[in-house]
């Protein structure tokens, strides 16, 4: 019978390492990230955020990140919504009407002029009672931004080194920078990222307005023969969400360690941004021999005059017809801007 006890308790001590393993495994939490392209600038403060966590949770909260794997990038909100994911990024502009409450943020000539000012206007506006009744639709909760500079336009052919040069000239452009173009007289013309170049290089579109990282990334600055250094249009607003579902079944502690990572995972972000991206932008277009197209300001203002309070009471129509307090959230972006 002690023989017996002891080959018992020898077996039940054997085995506890795999119990106690087993349910290490069960209590851990792994959320799939929903990105596209490749590891870029653009996605720094989601690669952050996944080292910040893992390292407050001990690796109890793991951030699964897939690049195009899960999702295309105009159907994350979607997968979302569905909880087919836990995480995503993803562009106002892709898709309006899914989110039309957040395109404020990409209307033209808003006279943001830096990634810190563009990170606090969203987060000012993610925080309205109407964008997140709007994103709720979507059962997304919005995480944090992702600061993008004004954008400007990459081109072939001949350079339109006055506005009438864009007349006719066909841009991959979306949101306000497209309303922008057209008041050029250009041809704007949506499409993904990820399907630029190719387009650009059959001759499908002649020009390209992105922010520095994505013509590094997707490679249009490969072939591209002029660069506008300060047209600066407007930006894309593209937004980290999270399932909210998902959210609220996390533990105190791994929600805490979530939240309390956004911050540092944006500083991050934006260091990145100003003093590796921009910094490398300048050596590129020499590297390539690109031109750079520089416009008067006085054209500059005329434009803006042109373009960005028509614009503006046009969104403010358009949404307020859709039960969005539009002009309230306009309000509140120019207040914030100031």
């Amino acid at each position: 019978m002690p023989k017996l006890k002891h080959l018992l308790a020898t077996s039940i001590l054997a085995t506890l390492p795999l119990l106690l393993a087993s349910q290490a495994i069960a209590e851990s939490v792994v959320w799939n990230v929903s990105l596209w392209g490749k590891r870029r600038a653009f996605t720094e403060h989601v690669e952050k955020l996944k080292e910040l966590v893992e390292q407050k949770t001990n690796g109890d909260f793991r951030l699964n990140i897939s690049y195009g794997g899960l999702s295309k990038n105009k159907e994350n909100l979607d997968g979302i919504s569905i909880g087919a994911f836990e995480m995503a990024q993803f562009c106002a502009g892709y898709h309006r009407d899914k989110n039309p409450s957040i395109t404020v943020l990409e209307l033209p000539y808003l006279g943001v002029k830096s990634l810190e000012q563009e990170r606090k206007i969203s987060q000012k506006i993610y925080k309205h009672p109407a964008v997140i009744k709007d994103l709720a639709r979507w059962n997304a909760t919005l995480l944090m931004p992702s600061p993008l500079p004004q954008y400007n336009i990459l081109g072939v052919g001949k350079a339109p080194t006055s506005f009438d040069g864009y007349k006719g000239l066909s841009v991959r452009a979306t949101g306000g920078i497209g309303k922008a173009m057209k008041a050029l007289g250009a041809v704007p013309t949506s499409m993904s990222a990820t399907e630029v170049r190719q387009a650009l290089d059959s001759g499908v579109i002649k020009a390209v307005a992105f922010a520095p990282h994505a013509h590094m990334a997707f490679g249009t600055v490969e072939t591209g023969k002029w660069w506008t250094t300060n047209l600066n249009p407007g930006t894309l607003n593209c937004p980290v969400v999270v399932n909210t579902d998902a959210l609220e079944k996390l533990s105190q502690k791994n929600r805490k360690a979530l939240l309390a990572s956004v911050k540092p995972a944006l500083d991050h972000y934006i260091n990145h941004y100003n003093n590796k991206t921009l910094k490398a932008w300048g050596p590129k277009l020499d590297e390539k021999g690109i031109q750079r197209i520089t416009y008067d300001k006085k054209d500059l203002k005329d434009l803006k005059d042109k373009v960005a309070q028509p614009a503006a009471k046009e969104w403010v129509k358009k949404n307020t017809a859709k039960g969005i307090p539009a002009q309230e959230l306009y309000d509140t972006l120019v207040k914030a801007i100031k």
